[in-house]
């Protein structure tokens, strides 16, 4: 049954349905059980499913993937709950030695269905270490699948998917639109839904592809209406999957428009707009009517809260951006092609 739920609510929902439908899915993270998460996702689930399946845990985000790990080796499908990106760090060597490994390691003998739910990026006006975005740290890591949702729908869905998967999953959760409604069906059949390593164009264009994922999408679609009052067609495509890419729905995009421009909150220096720059110049290079362009975040640590949107990409740099591919803003010499300072002129200037 349809209903309007925010993008938590939705989370919420498709962690109801995985438990209901499966009993060797449990819950593990800081504060899930009583308090539900510190932005209320699992609020409920414990009183449903009790405290051996929804699990509070220690302070200790290293021994919570190990456990998981633990878990997933007999049988079970652990979800772990990460409370804020910062936070995952401290459990890297389990994901990335443990959980990515084993599957090979054992030549197919073991799987590890774990889900690592991880809230991330700005925007939020939070303290260091709670505004993050950490996806190029685990995309670049075989074995391991890593999405991001952008509305309450995939939450839902994507979710389910997810801990319905054999392989480990880094789930990201884009914290400052955890209030975004939308309307949400929590029992699509998976069977019947979109795969989570699509991509999805989520607005049809035909001057310019705007690739990007998670909480930027809303503002794409944003500065693609802002786009269209002169006159310019902007197709926005949300990755959803960030490992692995859906490089051929880019790729067919950027054939017709000839002009990319990709988009996120992470830093520049080898982020995941570098991949897919790259990779859609080898696959359309006689296409493309200008060099790619990345719209990103700053190479710096994540600056204090009162700072933190000139870190941010937002409408003005994003059309900037779509300026810059065009050839409507000319690039200064000796700085890079989508240099992310830009300037906040937007389209036109």
């Amino acid at each position: 049954m349809t209903q309007t739920l925010t993008l938590a609510k939705a989370l919420n929902a498709g962690l109801r349905r995985a438990m209901a439908d499966d009993p060797t899915v449990m819950l593990l993270g800081e504060d899930i059980g009583r308090l539900g998460g510190v932005y209320r996702v699992t609020d409920g689930l414990q009183e449903q499913f009790g405290p051996r399946r929804v699990v509070d845990t220690p302070l200790a985000e290293s021994g919570i993937l190990g456990t998981a790990v633990g878990l997933a080796y007999r049988g079970y499908r652990p979800v772990v709950e990460i409370q804020f990106d910062g936070f995952v760090y401290v459990a890297f060597d389990q994901i990335v030695s443990q959980l990515a490994k084993m599957h090979k390691r054992t030549e197919g003998a073991v799987t590890l269905p774990v889900t690592i739910r991880i809230p991330v990026a700005g925007g939020i006006g939070a303290a260091e270490h709670h505004s993050e975005s950490p996806e190029a740290y685990f995309a670049h890591t075989a074995g391991l699948r890593v999405v991001s949702v952008a509305n309450p729908q995939d939450a839902a869905t994507v979710l389910r998917q997810a801990i319905a998967c054999d392989d480990p999953v880094v789930f990201f959760e884009p914290k400052r639109r955890y209030h975004l409604k939308g309307e949400v069906d929590p029992d699509v059949d998976l069977t019947l839904a979109e795969p989570m390593d699509a991509a999805r164009v989520v607005a049809p264009g035909d001057d310019v592809t705007l690739v990007t994922f998670g909480s930027l999408v809303g503002t794409a679609l944003d500065a693609a209406v802002a786009a269209s009052d002169e006159g310019i067609s902007v197709e926005v495509i949300d990755l959803r999957s960030l490992s692995p890419i859906d490089h051929a729905r880019v790729e067919a995009s950027v054939r017709r428009t000839g002009r990319l421009v990709v988009v996120h909150e992470g830093p520049r220096h080898v982020g995941l707009g570098a991949e897919i720059a790259a990779t859609i110049t080898e696959r359309c290079f006689e296409f493309l009517e200008a060099a790619p362009v990345r719209v990103t975040g700053h190479d710096v640590p994540y600056p204090p809260a009162r700072l933190e949107s000139h870190q941010v990409p937002d409408l003005d740099r994003i059309l900037d951006g779509v300026d810059r591919v065009l050839g409507r803003v000319a690039v200064p010499a000796g700085s890079t092609t989508g240099s992310t300072t830009g300037s906040t002129t937007g389209v036109g200037a």
